[in-house]
C-alpha cells in the first residue's frame, strides 16, 4: 500500500513542461473526468543522492490508455564514482517519479468552473501532509454520511492521481480515506457512473514498479 504514496516520502520530483517551464496549474489544459484538468505532457526529474543518479522522465497523456505514458527516460551520474549500469538502472523508481509528477499536473477548482475568477490549484498544493494526496481533515469530512457530492469529488481526485500515473486507484482510496476495499471499490463505481472518471482508467494487474 505504501507504494501508492511513496513519491512524497522518498522521491522529490521537479516537474517542468516540455519547453522547460516550471509546471503550474496554468499548464493543465486538458479536461478529464468531470472537473479536472491535466497537463498534456511533462518532464519530471528526480535525484537519488544515495545512488548518485539523476533521472529525467518524459511522459504524455494518452486518452486511449486513460493515463500518462512514459516515452523517454534519461539517467545521468551525479558523482564520479557512480556507474550507470544495469544494476543501477534496476533501482530507478520510474513509476514513483511519474506519480510524484502526476499530482503536480492535475488541476482543479473548488469554485464554479465557469466563473472566470475561479481559483485553480494543483492536487499537490491541496495538502502539505507527508505521504498523502489530500489533507486528513478533508478525508474525515467526506467519509461522513450526507457528504455524497463532496465524496465523489474527492474520489475523482484520488482516482485521477493514481490512475493517471498507472497505480491502483482502489488502494489509493483505501489509504487516503481509511475505508475497506469493498467501500473504496463501490465509491469508485458510483463516481464512474456519474461520469466523473472519463478519460482516466486503470487496468487490473498493471505493474506499478516502473
Amino acid at each position: 500500500m505504501r507504494d501508492v504514496v511513496r513519491h512524497t516520502e522518498e522521491v522529490k520530483v521537479d516537474v517542468k513542461t516540455l519547453d522547460g517551464q516550471h509546471m503550474s496549474w496554468q499548464h493543465a489544459t486538458t479536461p478529464v473526468g468531470s472537473a479536472l484538468r491535466i497537463a498534456p505532457s511533462f518532464v519530471a526529474t528526480a535525484v537519488d543522492e544515495n545512488a548518485g543518479l539523476e533521472t529525467a522522465v518524459e511522459a504524455h497523456y494518452v486518452a486511449e490508455h486513460g493515463r500518462y505514458i512514459v516515452t523517454a527516460v534519461t539517467n545521468r551520474a551525479t558523482r564520479p564514482d557512480t556507474e550507470v549500469n544495469n544494476l543501477a538502472l534496476r533501482q530507478v523508481p520510474i513509476q514513483a517519479i511519474v506519480q510524484g509528477a502526476a499530482v503536480q499536473c492535475i488541476a482543479l477548482t473548488l469554485d464554479d468552473e465557469a466563473d472566470p475568477t475561479a481559483r485553480w490549484t494543483t492536487v499537490s498544493a491541496l495538502s502539505s501532509a507527508e505521504g498523502r494526496i489530500i489533507p486528513a481533515w478533508l478525508a474525515e469530512q467526506v467519509v461522513k454520511r450526507g457528504n455524497k457530492a463532496e465524496r465523489m469529488e474527492v474520489i475523482e481526485i484520488l482516482y485521477g492521481s493514481a490512475a493517471l500515473a498507472g497505480l491502483p486507484p482502489v488502494k489509493a482510496v483505501q489509504y487516503e480515506l481509511g475505508v475497506p476495499h469493498r467501500t473504496a471499490s463501490d465509491w469508485i463505481k458510483k463516481a464512474r457512473a456519474e461520469g466523473r472518471l472519463e478519460g482516466m482508467s486503470y487496468i487490473v494487474g498493471r505493474q506499478a514498479d516502473g
